[in-house]
């Protein structure tokens, strides 16, 4: 008796760990690639919109800095929205669009927080998906007024 009853102190401990919230996709998280970080933040309408706050200056060409990388569209990538139009369904956020800088379009989009609190980004054309895995990004926190600080990355 005395094994179940720790065995189930343990399974009641653990659970929270393993079911994150898929639709608390808000804060800043770092793209797969380790060279951006996106925040997620509301609309304004309680969906998420995603926008470019941080770029790896280590990773870009001789003479660029993060204040002067362009989009194919020849528009600053930072500050950019990225990610937009998400209706929330059971599950994930769903129909939204997320925009590629580098090849300049657009895709359709799903994103959802996974158990292991990774967020699950999948650009999609018609029922083909690409998907990407971003973490939480370190030192990068909201202000009061919802503004990151950049300057310390």
């Amino acid at each position: 008796m005395r094994r179940f009853v720790s065995l189930m102190t343990v399974l009641f401990a653990a659970a929270p760990l393993a079911s994150a919230d898929p639709h608390n996709v808000f804060g800043v998280w770092e793209t797969e690639a380790g060279n951006s970080h996106i925040q997620i933040a509301d609309c304004g309408d309680g969906t998420p919109c995603g926008t470019v706050v941080w770029i790896n200056p280590n990773d870009l060409q001789p003479g660029m800095t993060p204040e002067t990388v362009v989009d194919a569209n020849g528009d600053n990538v930072l500050g950019l929205k990225m990610l937009y139009g998400f209706d929330k369904r059971k599950n994930d956020w769903r129909s939204g669009t997320i925009y590629d800088p580098e090849a300049g379009k657009t895709y359709g989009s799903r994103i959802k927080v996974r158990n292991d609190g990774k967020l699950q980004v999948k650009g999609c054309i018609g029922p083909f998906c690409q998907t990407q895995v971003w973490d939480k990004a370190s030192g990068l926190e909201p202000s009061a007024g919802g503004e990151i600080d950049t300057a310390s990355q």
